[in-house]
């Protein structure tokens, strides 16, 4: 499992949950809120999604993390890597 590897988990989790977003021009390090119109709610679809689909819990505490491509990648890989994936 590398980088690019959890980012396109993260994406595509996004293309599900929000399918008229246009998801190839995301910038990895500019928050998802900025480029893309997700509320809340897909916040929480993505971390219900990360933890139904690959197993990997996200701490409330932790949604932070998840702000950006670049920073959900960061957060994520040791997680994925700890449940080798």
């Amino acid at each position: 499992m590398t980088l690019p590897d959890v980012q396109k988990i993260v994406l595509d989790i996004i293309a599900d949950i929000a399918p008229d977003e246009d998801l190839s021009s995301v910038k990895p390090e500019v928050r998802f809120r900025d480029q893309l119109t997700l509320d809340s709610m897909d916040f929480l679809d993505i971390v219900m999604e990360l933890r139904k689909q690959h197993g990997v819990e996200v701490p409330e505490g932790d949604y932070g993390h998840l702000a950006s491509l670049q920073s959900s990648g960061e957060y994520l890989l040791p997680l994925f890597v700890a449940k080798g994936l």
